[in-house]
């Protein structure tokens, strides 16, 4: 079966592009954030494509007051990968790996008309893979990029100029394999505890930008981790890597949310780089779809489907399994070589399931 694709030279196996190797959970994503200078307003967006599940989806939300508004849409794919749109909602690649526009036109009273554009090139994480006994479960790339944006969001009438108080933010593009849609009926044998330990965080500063992410297992080992300083218009060869990053939060009592932090690093000439965090404000990433109970993932909803939500983060216990995940909007400081130092903002996006015997953390929820 040829599609739209096979007319690009993208095939990433020797089928037509309808295809894309043999795993069931294959998938295909954007990712976007957005927010305010003073962290008041926060947006989120997710959009897949999963080839083997013949399913795209995508998702909208926007924190502002204190209440997070989000609209859900899935459609069948019909196998079409290069058709990005799901009812009123659809991405465009204006220039790739600079600039991606996102519309969203009168979805249950949220609107958007929005373009992305990157400050450096995009920093290419490196390959995630993660196995459960003989079993591959996670098998992902991802490319993050922070930059600024411009636009309106209309929210229940009210609307949003981004061009009057700029909004800085992070997009990524991630594909491979990862679990998606309906569980495996039949698990890998004997059972082991699930444990996920994960921080993930792009600042945006005024020249600048800075990234760090890192997955440990229950004794604190890094499985994955990449830590970038990136300046405005640096290309490929410009992104500054750092080494050795080490990431200290200290938690709220009773809960494994982030209440401050520290990021250390050092770059290439063995100086420090420190980043210090003030969470503001929490984007719950259910929102935008990641495990969520109705509207997760790949999740079939039939033909086509459309649905909105409203809630307040705040008010949510923050050890029920899908209000785990989140991004803390997140006042932050990078204190740079010869007592260099800039305030930004950015996004701490952390997952924490299971033991992890630096924070003391012995099952799958005590805190």
């Amino acid at each position: 079966m040829l599609t739209w694709g096979d007319e690009y030279p993208i095939h990433q196996t020797p089928e037509p592009v309808w295809v894309a190797g043999s795993d069931r959970n294959f998938y295909d994503r954007y990712f976007f954030n957005g927010y305010s200078k003073d962290g008041s307003i926060f947006f989120g967006a997710a959009f897949g494509v999963y080839p083997h599940l013949n399913i795209m989806d995508g998702a909208f939300s926007v924190v502002k007051d204190g209440v997070q508004r989000s609209v859900h849409l899935s459609r069948i794919l019909n196998f079409e990968r290069m058709d990005t749109r799901v009812g009123p909602m659809s991405i465009e690649v204006l220039q790739p790996l600079k600039s991606v526009r996102i519309k969203l036109e009168d979805a249950e009273g949220i609107s958007a008309d929005l373009t992305f554009e990157g400050r450096h090139f995009p920093v290419e994480e490196p390959r995630f893979t993660r196995r459960n006994g003989s079993r591959m479960v996670m098998d992902v790339t991802r490319m993050t990029q922070n930059g600024h944006w411009s636009g309106t969001i209309t929210v229940d009438g009210e609307t949003i100029d981004l061009r009057s108080d700029p909004f800085w933010g992070t997009r990524d593009r991630s594909w491979g394999v990862r679990p998606l849609g309906a569980q495996d009926p039949q698990p890998v044998v004997p059972e082991k505890p699930f444990q996920f330990y994960w921080i993930w965080t792009p600042m945006n500063f005024p020249n600048a930008a800075v990234y760090f992410h890192v997955n440990e297992d229950q004794e604190g080992d890094r499985w994955n981790t990449r830590s970038v300083f990136g300046m405005d218009g640096a290309d490929a060869n410009g992104l500054i890597h750092l080494a050795n990053p080490d990431f200290k939060p200290e938690f709220k009592p009773g809960t494994r949310r982030v209440e401050s932090a520290v990021l250390t690093a050092t770059d290439p000439q063995g100086r420090e780089h420190k980043v210090h965090y003030e969470p503001l404000g929490t984007f719950q990433m259910k929102g935008i779809g990641y495990g969520h109970p109705e509207w997760g993932h790949a999740a079939w909803k039939g033909e086509y489907a459309i649905g909105r939500e409203d809630f307040k983060p705040a008010d949510m216990p923050w050890n029920q399994p899908d209000n785990l995940h989140i991004q803390a909007i997140s006042k932050v400081r990078h204190e740079g070589p010869d007592g260099q130092a800039s305030e930004g903002i950015g996004a701490l996006e952390q997952l924490f399931i299971g033991p992890h015997d630096e924070s003391g953390w012995k099952e799958l929820l005590d805190a």
